[in-house]
């Protein structure tokens, strides 16, 4: 499934003024039922400097990203970090997680993140 961003200022209004908002501990996620799956991360000044922000954007992404396969039902989506002294992709997956399932906006199957394999460093015998 290719996911798509949203990107005019059209959808982002149209999302905000209509859609249904859904709060988690770390994280706001704003949605209305569409003809396909769009999401954008809204990521303000207020969270810090531009690294923080960008880090954050990041880990909104991947997050979505491994729960965006079990979504059964194409919507506009926007995701909205709280507030927080700290960011972690652990928490952000697990309240992503934890709101797809409240608002039943997966599939019958569970809404787990799918997991990746990651490179191990073969050590060398110099």
């Amino acid at each position: 499934m290719k996911i798509l961003r949203v990107k005019k200022k059209k959808d982002f209004s149209k999302v905000l003024r209509a859609g249904k908002r859904a709060h988690a501990e770390s994280l706001t996620i704003v949605w209305i039922p569409s003809d396909r799956t769009k999401f954008a991360v809204c990521v303000g000044k207020k969270y810090g400097k531009s690294v923080v922000r960008n880090r954050i954007k990041r880990l909104l992404r991947e997050a979505f990203r491994a729960h965006a396969h079990a979504l059964g039902t194409p919507c506009l989506i926007l995701l909205i970090p709280r507030a927080a002294k700290s960011y972690s992709y652990a928490a952000f997956e697990r309240d992503m997680g934890k709101i797809f399932r409240k608002e039943k906006l997966v599939e019958d199957r569970a809404c787990e993140p799918v997991e990746r394999k990651r490179a191990v460093p073969q050590k060398t015998g110099v």
